[in-house]
């Protein structure tokens, strides 16, 4: 499939609507006004019009409008209503393809726009659906009300453990299985404490605020007990934690998960802790390369209960491969008997790095549909309500990944991380410190090594980066 842009800067809107309907078909992007004879996506923006022609599996069907206010969301309109045309597809979020609609529906808030208002223009200009109307706005009221908490000197931090037990066959982020990886942890730890005191340096001068710390990956719980406690004991002796709402570590395999590290984590002050099972059918954790079953999720659930652990998010993924809606039913059912704080439901996004990428096409995605849309009214009807929303590309259905939680058990740093309401300095390999201007939009950032090795390798060369926090803040002061 050929996507021809004619005249027009608006290249990613185009090729971000259009790969929502193509599914798996490969698309190639030209620029120019030269139509081949096979199938293709054309777009045209000239002074006054827009045009839009697409040519696919013998039906062939144009449109053209006067050019607007905004030519590429008139652009996403039209190619919208000629791809659901020709291929019967119509996408629930309708034209957006961006990963924070939550934070687009804010910003209209912020602006004065009524929730009724936003649902209004969602729905007209963006062809947005009831149901994810329902959501987005539910949503939305909750993110409004944790990012209120954020003040100028506010500031998250991230604390990568990019290390793993296995990988998984879906996951494209940069972990580490264990086996492979182990020889390089000693050291990583080391000079990640030695960024974590340089950090906390550079915000005390700076005037900066702690407000949540999440130490994920990767699997954080692959450390050894000494070796977490080392990095949490670090955080917590460097930093002023006075002002801090939330810690979390992301225990996440449960085969990780022992009474030592538990212990570990308690002593050290964190409040919220990770538990994913990601599904509770043992057939389907094997294909996905997962080393645990679901008995030991629910061993390892009890075990942080009887260490105190009051906040467990629990993940979960719709359209797993060898998943079916009985199977997901059983999953949705077994996690809700364990009754979390916490539910994160994840549609499956494959990505080019993933193992996982022929594997998906298999799923229907009208089944991973259903799937969510049960699990949404379970939850509901259990006392869960969503209160932080993303989506991914490439992900089945263009859906998206809700977190859910009981009343007053929102995980904090989800929604300032995805609203991008404040700084988020960055640790370890992989990390990239997101800094937000206190009384403005801009954002800038800056990215750490992404493996572990280079992170050892080239540790003062990428530490000294950071000076460029101190830049940013001259620029835009609290």
């Amino acid at each position: 499939m050929v996507l021809i842009i004619d005249s027009h800067p608006y290249r990613y809107e185009a090729e971000a609507l259009c790969r929502m309907f193509l599914r798996g078909r490969e698309l190639k992007i030209f620029e120019g006004a030269d139509i081949p004879e096979d199938d293709f996506i054309y777009t045209f923006v000239s002074d006054s019009d827009i045009s839009v022609r697409v040519k696919i599996d013998g039906k062939d069907l144009s449109a053209k409008a006067e050019k607007t206010e905004n030519p590429a969301q008139k652009l996403e309109y039209l190619l919208y209503e000629l791809l659901s045309q020709i291929t019967g597809i119509t996408p629930k979020w309708g034209t957006l393809t961006g990963i924070r609609p939550v934070k687009l529906a804010l910003s209209m808030m912020d602006k004065g726009l009524s929730a009724e208002e936003v649902r209004e223009k969602f729905k007209k200009e963006r062809l947005v659906s009831d149901e994810k109307l329902d959501l987005l706005l539910s949503t939305a009221e909750h993110e409004r009300a944790i990012r209120a908490f954020s003040k100028p000197e506010s500031v998250s931090m991230y604390i990568s453990i990019p290390f793993c037990p296995s990988r998984c066959s879906y996951c494209s982020f940069t972990s580490h299985a264990i086996e492979k990886a182990a020889k390089l942890i000693p050291q990583y730890v080391d000079l990640l404490c030695e960024e974590l005191r340089d950090t906390a340096k550079l915000m005390d001068e700076l005037g900066l605020h702690l407000e949540t710390v999440y130490m994920g990956g990767g699997t954080p719980t692959v450390l050894t007990p000494e070796q977490m406690d080392w990095v949490l004991s670090t955080a917590r002796s460097s930093f002023d934690f006075g002002s801090v709402r939330e810690l979390t570590v992301e225990a996440g395999r449960p085969d990780t998960i022992t009474p030592e590290k538990l212990e570990v984590m308690k002593r050290n002050g964190v409040g919220r802790i990770s538990i994913n099972p990601q599904t509770m059918d043992d057939g389907v954790l094997e294909r996905i390369g997962r080393k645990h079953t679901a008995k030991d999720v629910v061993d390892a659930f009890y075990m942080a209960r009887s260490f105190g652990f009051d906040n467990i998010n629990m993940d979960l993924i719709s359209g797993l491969p060898g998943d079916d809606f009985d199977k997901f039913r059983k999953t949705i059912d077994s996690v809700l008997e364990l009754d979390p704080e916490n539910i994160t439901l994840h549609t499956l996004t494959v990505k080019r790095s993933a193992d996982l990428v022929n594997d998906a096409q298999n799923m229907l995605s009208r089944t991973v549909d259903e799937m969510n849309e049960h699990a949404f009214r379970c939850f509901d009807e259990a006392g869960y309500y969503p209160y932080y929303l993303y989506r991914q590309k490439g992900t089945v259905e263009a859906l998206e990944n809700t977190g859910f939680c009981k009343p007053g058990k929102e995980g904090i740093y989800n929604v300032f991380i995805m609203d991008e309401t404040h700084t988020i300095l960055a640790t370890g390999a992989g990390g990239v410190t997101k800094m937000k201007d206190p009384h403005g939009p801009k954002i800038e950032r800056i990215f750490n090594f992404k493996f572990p090795y280079e992170y050892i390798d080239r540790f003062d060369l990428m530490n000294e980066r950071k000076e460029q926090v101190r830049d940013f803040y001259e620029r835009y002061p609290l």
